[in-house]
């Protein structure tokens, strides 16, 4: 990641989104990938999951097969994907190596009756895993930054953190220190709780049972039907959380912590329950990470329009470019 924004000037203007959509998937290729993806293919690579991305749409949700454009370029995408990540499970399974990444524990592992998971398996779970850690985390990261960089009482908050912590663990910035961010977390929790990675959830009943609403009506669920949950409109209850179309991070401080008091599954970005996002904590710790940086090491200001949310989108990314402009410290 340093070496990435090493390449940035003494000063400029950058599209945020483009750039931390750069960095963000160098970062899950790294840590899922492996090296032959970093050192190879990572243009390639890159390339294909933008092409992913662009096919996750609502039009291409409700229609998956319909030809257009985007659709076949998405699905070209998926094959050349499938192609380059079996050709590295049979390299490293014929070489008998091993490496220290996500793709070699998905290798290794296996079903409880003791069958070893296929190069189909592995390529579908690997895909959907650097998908969810690059696209998801790069509406996450650019909402971040464009609500800081648009309410100062927010960003000096976060920068004096990134100061203390800098102080205190000597310039190494590791797990520890990411995990005492506090302030640097709510700001992007009040990001995601403002435009949610997810616009809705869907689940489906595996039994009967009754819903109570907050006014006291019951509802009955049956056996069999799917659940929409809209996670835009669950986290902006007004019952819940105060002014909720407002920016503030400090909802979730001490004192306050509106997700918990509102009650169960009151914030429901990554999901609830059972079945909440298993790597809710990892993206929490590469956006922390990618601004614990930025914040340190440049001055910024948004320079364009705070950006609209593209509704078009399953998740809510922000329309167009966020120019930034950056002069490093």
């Amino acid at each position: 990641m340093q070496a990435y924004f090493a390449k940035w000037g003494q000063d400029g203007i950058v599209d945020l989104k483009h750039e931390l959509e750069q960095v963000l998937m160098f970062i899950s290729c790294r840590c899922l990938l492996g090296y032959e993806i970093q050192e190879m293919m990572m243009e390639e690579i890159y390339s294909l999951f933008h092409e992913l991305g662009k096919g996750l749409n609502f039009f291409s949700y409700l229609f998956p097969h319909m030809p257009t454009p985007t659709n076949q370029r998405r699905d070209k995408a998926h094959i050349r994907l499938k192609e380059i990540f079996t050709k590295i499970i049979r390299s490293r399974r014929s070489s008998n190596r091993a490496e220290e990444d996500v793709l070699q524990r998905l290798m290794d592992s296996k079903y409880k009756d003791g069958r070893s998971t296929t190069e189909a398996e592995i390529s579908g779970i690997i895909m959907a895993l650097v998908f969810a850690g690059k696209h998801s985390s790069t509406a996450a990261s650019t909402w971040t930054g464009a609500f800081m960089l648009s309410n100062t009482k927010f960003l000096i908050a976060a920068m004096e953190e990134q100061k203390h912590i800098i102080s205190k663990y000597e310039n190494q910035i590791d797990y520890n220190a990411l995990l005492e961010m506090d302030t640097l977390h709510r700001c992007i929790k009040e990001a995601m709780r403002m435009h949610t990675p997810s616009q809705m959830l869907i689940r489906k009943a595996h039994k009967n049972f009754k819903v109570q609403a907050k006014e006291g009506k019951e509802y009955d669920i049956p056996k069999g039907h799917n659940i929409v949950i809209p996670t835009a409109l669950n986290n902006k209850l007004a019952h819940v959380y105060s002014n909720p179309h407002v920016y503030d991070p400090d909802r979730f401080g001490p004192g306050r912590e509106e997700d918990k008091v509102g009650g169960k599954f009151s914030l429901t970005t990554f999901g609830g329950g059972r079945h909440i996002c298993p790597a809710m904590a990892y993206a929490y710790f590469q956006i922390k990470l990618v601004w614990s940086h930025l914040l340190r090491n440049f001055e910024l200001r948004l320079i364009s329009p705070f950006p609209e949310a593209d509704f078009s989108k399953l998740g809510q990314e922000p329309k167009g470019k966020v120019m930034i402009s950056y002069k490093r410290h």
